[in-house]
C-alpha cells in the first residue's frame, strides 16, 4: 500500500519561509507527477505547484516567484520551498502523487497525503 507522508508545516510570520516535504513509500515502481494542492477554510482546493518526473514544474500564478517545487526521484520525495509567505497562503497543504505503479499492482493510481497545516500570521 502506498503512503504519502508530509512534514514541514507550521506557524510562520508574514515574509517568512517554510519547507514542506512529502515522501511516498510502498514498493513503488514508478510515479508520474508529484505536486502540492492547498485548501483554505471556506475555499475550494487549488493546485499550488506540480513537477514531472523529468523535473518540469508549473505553479499557480499566486505563488510564482515565491515558491519552488523540487523532487528527488530516487527517494520518491517532493519538496515545496515557500518564501515570502503571506497570510493568504494559510491553508492545509496536500501532497499528490499521480499514476503510481507499484510492484504489487501495475494499475496506475493517484494518492494523496493526509495534509499539513500552514498558518501565516503575525
Amino acid at each position: 500500500q502506498v503512503q504519502l507522508v508530509e512534514s514541514g508545516g507550521g506557524l510562520v510570520q508574514p515574509g517568512g519561509s517554510l519547507r514542506l516535504s512529502c515522501a511516498a513509500s510502498g514498493s513503488i515502481y514508478s510515479l508520474r507527477d508529484m505536486g502540492w494542492y492547498r485548501q483554505a477554510p471556506g475555499k475550494q482546493s487549488e493546485l499550488v505547484a506540480r513537477i514531472t518526473a523529468s523535473h518540469n514544474a508549473n505553479y499557480a500564478d499566486s505563488v510564482k516567484g515565491r515558491f519552488t517545487i523540487s523532487r528527488d526521484n530516487a527517494k520518491n520525495t517532493v519538496y515545496l520551498q515557500m518564501n515570502s509567505l503571506r497570510p493568504e497562503d494559510t491553508a492545509v497543504y496536500y501532497c499528490h502523487a499521480a499514476e503510481v505503479v507499484t510492484l504489487r499492482d501495475l494499475t496506475p493510481t493517484d494518492y494523496w497525503g493526509q495534509g499539513t497545516q500552514v498558518t501565516v500570521s503575525s
